[in-house]
């Protein structure tokens, strides 16, 4: 067993079936996957799996269980079928019920797990901003969403304070995994263990708090809006909620849920569900600024009528530094730094366009017209880096490259050669 926090354990002797709760901590942590909707079904996934699953996820349909610790060396991660989740954590995203066409918003979103959830769900239509106020974590976030697959969304480095006064009243859901006193990770995590204070959980609490008044100014009236953690402080969690609604009385409580690591399969979460009552106008947003390059565009649309079946359509933007950019529908004006608004669809250097990373994983086998398929011995070796031979069907140019159906990259077909063009920052050393 591992060792816990003594201050930690004198409070929850007086909050659950404290010899249980204990127990559990003798007992190996939980892992789990979540299959991405995006890029295949669950059924799809079952069939190709290249690690045990051990039973559904019961609060998330394409959640499983799997022995497996470590899931992100096989090639299905790098091609973004699945995303590895702590099965608890799967709870507070499914709480929302997001649809598509709607705007959503994950308000501490890093590093992805519950963004790319709620992407799922949005069938790649509305309007999803992630937001990450911390750089390093805001990079991480943004991998994950380009890896997904994810078109919809744009990523965001923002205070949310700042979020706030940008974009008030503006979303139909919210989503506040909020930073806490990490409770839940005492099983799998020894850093979380060591982290842990009174004092931590005191400071958290008041970041906690601060982070809610955001949210709720960024919710429209009649919206609705999740907060969660991965802990079990009732300061954190319960007493927040209480304490909020107080303040708040234009929000109600529809439902609340603590799951605990001796009454359910998973390390433990918290997730509550608000709706907001008020009713204001909702203020105008001014749109998201683009940046025209005649060239640019050109260069693009002729990649483009060969590239695709069907070429994809949108308002583009090209940046100074000549990335170009497919916006999502209606994406307003965004504060702070931005990472990735939309699908990034290559680079424009005044001769010649070179198709973006993101845009051979945004895409499906159907899409276009040249999709070269790998075995998985071909596929580890691609995403070592190394240039292969191209099929004899393959055409001349630029291609998808993919394992079996499933996107990894950019490929460029030279006479008997398949040329990698996969980011060196992506580049695995032993893929499996």
């Amino acid at each position: 067993m591992q060792e816990l926090p003594q201050a930690f354990l004198t409070r929850m002797q007086g909050e659950t079936d404290f010899p249980a709760f204990l127990q559990s901590y003798s007992e190996p942590a939980l892992h789990g996957v979540r299959v991405n909707a995006l890029k295949l079904s669950s059924e799809a996934f079952l069939s190709l799996s290249p690690f045990l699953l051990d039973g559904e996820v019961p609060w998330e349909p394409l959640g499983f269980y799997t022995p497996e610790a470590r899931v992100g060396a096989y090639i299905e991660h790098f091609a973004g079928l699945f995303y590895s989740q702590e099965p608890s954590a799967m709870c507070a995203a499914p709480l929302l019920e997001v649809k598509p066409f709607e705007r959503v918003l994950d308000l501490c979103a890093a590093p992805g797990g519950k963004t790319t959830q709620l992407a799922s769900a949005m069938k790649g239509e509305g309007i999803l901003v992630a937001n990450e106020v911390m750089p390093d974590r805001a990079r991480i976030l943004s991998q994950n969403v380009e890896r997904m697959g994810v078109k919809n969304c744009a990523v965001i480095s923002c205070p949310t304070a700042e979020l706030a006064k940008a974009l008030p009243a503006y979303f139909d859901k919210v989503l506040v995994d909020a930073p806490c006193s990490g409770e839940g990770m005492f099983r799998k995590d020894e850093n979380a263990r060591a982290e842990w204070s009174e004092e931590a959980v005191s400071r958290c609490i008041a970041r906690q708090k601060e982070i809610l008044e955001d949210a709720a100014k960024l919710l429209k009236p009649g919206g609705r809006m999740v907060y969660s953690t991965c802990t079990f402080s009732r300061g954190e969690n319960e007493g927040q909620m209480e304490e909020f609604l107080n303040r708040h009385p234009e929000f109600i409580l529809l439902e609340q849920h603590r799951l605990m690591p001796h009454e359910v399969k998973g390390e433990g979460h918290f997730a509550a569900l608000l709706e907001k009552r008020s009713e204001t106008d909702e203020p105008h947003f001014k749109p998201f600024p683009v940046r025209r390059d005649a060239e640019a565009e050109k260069a693009w649309r002729e990649f483009s009528s060969g590239y695709f079946t069907k070429a994809p359509e949108g308002t583009l933007t090209t940046l100074p530094d000549g990335r170009i950019f497919l916006l999502p529908d209606a994406l307003p004006a965004l504060p702070g730094r931005v990472l990735r608004a939309g699908v990034e669809l290559g680079e424009y250097n005044g001769k010649r366009f070179t198709p973006a990373h993101a845009l051979a994983m945004s895409v499906k086998r159907g899409d276009v017209t040249n999709f070269v398929s790998l075995s998985r011995a071909e596929a580890a070796a691609f995403l070592r880096g190394e240039q292969l031979d191209a099929p004899p069907e393959a055409a001349d140019g630029w291609c998808a490259v993919g394992f079996g159906d499933y996107p990894l990259g950019v490929g460029k077909c030279v006479g008997e050669a398949l040329k990698n063009h996969l980011p060196k920052g992506l580049r695995a050393a032993k893929p499996l």
